[in-house]
């Protein structure tokens, strides 16, 4: 018997600007379920490369090219690679939402999946039907469900809400539940995409520590992450893709780092020139983004320079209330730090915090104070939300910059300083006594 829990060969996807792909109904996917006795273990799926004999029209790229791939029973693997990489499309294609132009992939063991909010469950359906509903889409028996039920909603803390339709369920509840029942209805392969992110800080480290508990029965993860702090833990092995190809796999350190280091090339700025290409829905969307050092656009400062972050956008929409923000990531995706123009976050007080906007094109700027970086790589994720906390614009990773030590503080310390920040801070000294008194160790009074 295999020790392969998946291979790919020649995997590749085209995709057609301004087309639609047709996705599976909920009727299909019912269908399979109810075949799914009389297939084989071992599933596969292959679609003729239609472009090997013609040329691709203007309006194709594609989105994986020539992937091949080998993961073995057990085996926890992350997938790392920037926006628009093919990470997400990879796991469409693992998890048979979407078919592959080229190439095949073969899957050993049932398949449980989280790449989107509210992947696989139906909004009309209550919470404790949509467990069901998933259990029954993976092949599982009603008493083999009855059985994770309660560990289910406890695991997903919406006891409350069990029996209300999910269209009225926050993000956060969504996604608890949707992990909850992918991590616990016993998937021999578990895929878990960026939507991790949309959780608290709390439900992201117990979906981590469930995703080892997971690993460590022998079951197969594979996981996509631009949090490679909790990657490197969670996965032994890594893969970088770029642009739709895979990079090089390895080691997660090694990986990591060859990440790192092409995310170090000028990121400083980016400008949309299409309105509808933009980050953002038909209410607010992005223009551009940049670092601004000394009135120069720039990827690169000195730690002791202040660094400006420019956010332009498009306001399309009368009366909005507004608010952008930023993320700062350090290089292994750990955020450090957020602000946001709110009056109670402002060093100052803005005009346009907490005021309706008339539509039109704004420019924020968000200072960070020199001496407060430290050394080495950042990013900055752009986000624009309504009066109503929701995100209109999110933005992740879209420009990055160096901060680089001139040498003062590393000279007189010896070595490298620990930490994200380096702020200068105020020390004093006194002195107390010129000398211990007859021997003794006095306390001061």
């Amino acid at each position: 018997m295999s020790d392969l829990a998946i291979r790919a060969e020649h995997l590749g996807k085209l995709y057609h600007l301004g087309a639609r792909e047709r996705y599976r109904t909920l009727r299909d996917t019912l269908t399979d379920s109810a075949l799914a006795p009389l297939r084989s273990i071992t599933s596969a799926f292959q679609r003729r490369d239609s472009a090997a004999h013609g040329s691709v029209a203007d309006n194709a790229f594609w989105a994986l090219k020539d992937i091949a791939l080998e993961i073995k029973l057990g085996e926890s693997v992350g997938i790392i690679g920037r926006n628009g990489a093919g990470k997400s499309t990879l796991l469409k294609i693992l998890a048979r939402i979407t078919e592959p132009t080229t190439g095949y992939a073969e899957i050993h063991g049932r398949v449980g999946s989280l790449l989107e909010v509210g992947t696989g469950f139906h909004p009309e359906l209550t919470g404790r039907e949509n467990i069901f509903l998933n259990g029954a889409i993976l092949g599982m028996k009603r008493a083999e469900i009855v059985r994770q039920f309660d560990e289910i909603v406890a695991f997903a803390e919406i006891e409350k809400f069990l029996d209300t339709p999910v269209k009225r369920y926050s993000s956060g509840m969504y996604v608890r539940l949707a992990f909850a029942v992918a991590a616990h209805l016993q998937p021999e392969i578990l895929l878990v995409d960026e939507v991790l992110a949309v959780g608290d800080a709390a439900f992201q480290k117990k979906c981590l520590g469930k995703m080892q508990d997971v690993a460590g029965e022998g079951r197969t993860v594979i996981f996509v992450s631009h949090n490679l702090g909790s990657l490197a833990n969670l996965c032994p092995r890594a893969i970088l893709l770029a642009q739709g190809e895979k990079r090089r796999e390895g080691a997660s350190g090694a990986i990591i780092a060859e990440y790192v280091a092409l995310g170090k090339q000028d990121r400083g700025q980016v400008v949309w020139r299409e309105l509808q290409l933009a980050p953002g829905n038909e209410r607010v969307r992005l223009r551009a983004a940049r670092i601004v050092v000394n009135g120069q656009v720039t990827a690169d400062t000195d730690i002791h320079q202040d660094i400006q972050v420019e956010i332009e956008f498009w306001n399309l929409q009368d009366g909005a209330h507004l608010t952008p923000s930023i993320h700062l990531l350090d290089k292994l995706g750990n955020v450090v730090l957020a602000s946001a123009n709110l009056a109670s976050a402002n060093l100052f007080q803005d005009e346009w915090a907490g005021c309706a906007y008339p539509r039109g094109l704004y420019r924020a700027v968000c200072t960070l104070p020199g001496d407060f970086l430290n050394d080495g790589y950042y990013s900055i994720t752009v986000v624009i939300t309504t009066d109503v906390s929701q995100p209109q614009v999110y933005a992740r990773e879209v420009i990055a910059f160096m901060v680089h030590d001139t040498g003062a503080m590393r000279k007189e310390f010896g070595g490298e300083w620990l930490g994200v920040v380096r702020p200068r801070l105020a020390w004093r000294t006194q002195r107390l006594m010129a000398e211990p008194r007859e021997g003794r160790l006095e306390e001061r009074e």
